[in-house]
């Protein structure tokens, strides 16, 4: 048995108050930490929406008479947090095409010197972005962006356009995107993927090659029919919303208009209802000259 001399003990004493209250002071910021990170809810939106001869978006021009108009009115609409965007040329300067179409709050990213580029826009900051190439396309490569959520969460937003003739090619590109994203991605920050990918099914090979980073696609967004296809006659689903395995978990149903999708939404203007519900959007915008694809919503809660 060990013995303490008064003094000594008197010291162990101050000792072990002070420990605890070190301890108490942690639990207290601790918590104050917990309470201060909330869950952000996140809308992603897939976007190929632009019309016209020179698959450019024009922003609303107020009395919704302007067809180049109708992918920025869908946007609107749909109040996405991060869009996924192809086919990313402007009428106006992007700036102000941002602006007009989702707030001066948004940040946004653009490849350069690409003839029909893909970018992402976001609510949240975007604190780094890039492009990787695309082995087989030169008008395009793959966009992605680094955004920071106001939790502190990095999610990692990456907008594609695949080669639209043969699979093979797809399924080549899709490799090398999960090539980059091994290389470049931490494996604790989330990860979305998405937009034009141009697949004639959801048995495609280049969906299989995602599937290492993007799992578990098996029941795709659909329409108020349950119609899940995106291209201009509904009969193939070319976009897409491919969230990773963690942001997979956090994958909530998408409600717009007092209605629930509980795997996503494939917004068609001319299949939608309400309409008044989702303003400015009127009900030829998907139908507009050249606009191609329908826009494809994903939310999710991300702790």
């Amino acid at each position: 048995m060990q013995f303490f001399s008064r003094p000594n003990w008197r010291r162990r004493r101050r000792w072990i108050r002070a420990a605890g209250l070190f301890r108490v002071s942690l639990a207290i910021l601790l918590t104050l930490g917990v309470a201060q990170a909330e869950p952000v809810f996140l809308r992603v939106v897939a976007a190929n929406l632009t019309s016209g001869n020179y698959q450019e978006y024009s922003p609303d021009n107020g009395n919704h008479s302007n067809p180049e108009g109708a992918g920025a009115r869908i946007l609107k609409g749909l109040k996405p947090d991060v869009v996924l965007i192809q086919e990313f040329n402007t009428t106006v300067p992007v700036r102000q095409w941002v602006n007009a179409t989702f707030g001066e709050e948004f940040s946004f990213m653009r490849e350069a010197e690409a003839q029909i580029p893909n970018g992402i826009v976001s609510r949240f900051p975007i604190v780094e972005s890039g492009e990787w190439k695309d082995p087989h396309l030169d008008n395009r490569d793959f966009a992605w962006a680094k955004i920071a959520l106001p939790n502190g969460e990095m999610l990692w937003a990456i907008s594609v356009h695949f080669y639209s003739k043969k699979s093979d090619i797809r399924e080549r590109e899709a490799k090398e995107i999960i090539r980059a994203i091994r290389g470049k991605i931490p494996e604790k920050d989330y990860v979305v993927i998405g937009g034009d990918l141009n697949t004639r099914s959801a048995e495609e090979p280049c969906l299989r090659a995602l599937e290492p980073v993007f799992p578990g696609q098996k029941d795709p967004p659909v329409d108020q029919s349950g119609n899940p296809a995106t291209n201009a006659n509904r009969t193939r689903p070319y976009d897409w919303v491919l969230p990773d395995a963690d942001l997979l978990k956090r994958a909530v149903s998408v409600k717009v208009a007092g209605q629930e999708f509980p795997h996503g939404l494939v917004f068609d203007s001319r299949a939608f209802w309400p309409l008044d519900q989702v303003p400015p959007v009127q009900a030829t915008d998907s139908a507009a000259p050249q606009m191609q694809h329908m826009a494809v919503v994903k939310d999710f809660w991300v702790p």
